[in-house]
């Protein structure tokens, strides 16, 4: 199939089915004698997993990665499972200072409702946030 039946079929743009390609998470496809591209199915299947890959936050070098796994090694379960292990350490960090960003938003929020913008230094930009210096 051509790239604009490919960009339908999978919902993605011309644009972004040649920037995969350049990525190196899509394979060049064959070419037809007028050189346009000549997709198969299992681009289709590919395109997908690319899709899930991302949706489940892995980044195109990753996903690079394991397609680089699966085409050299076989079944790439263990090295994404490490991937996925390494995302979910990071997103509790993550999740942790966002919590700790929350809390520190909700105290200035407070603090606000306690202040009188009467009594506001001149010399400050604003009294709810302290620049303690």
């Amino acid at each position: 199939m051509r790239i604009g039946e490919l960009a339908t079929r999978t919902g993605l743009t011309v644009k972004a089915l040649r920037f995969y390609e350049a990525a190196g998470v899509l394979p060049a496809p064959e070419r037809r004698p007028s050189g346009y591209r000549d997709y198969d199915e299992a681009a289709l299947t590919r395109l997908r997993f690319v899709r899930a890959a991302q949706a489940a936050g892995l980044t195109l070098a990753e996903i690079r990665q394991i397609v680089t796994v699966r085409e050299h090694h076989g079944p790439p379960c263990r090295h994404v499972t490490a991937l996925l292990e390494d995302h979910a350490v990071d997103l509790d960090r993550r999740i942790a200072e966002l919590t700790a960003l929350r809390e520190e938003v909700r105290r200035l929020r407070d603090r606000a409702d306690r202040l009188d913008p009467a009594d506001c230094d001149t010399t400050a930009v604003c009294h709810v946030i302290p620049t303690d210096g």
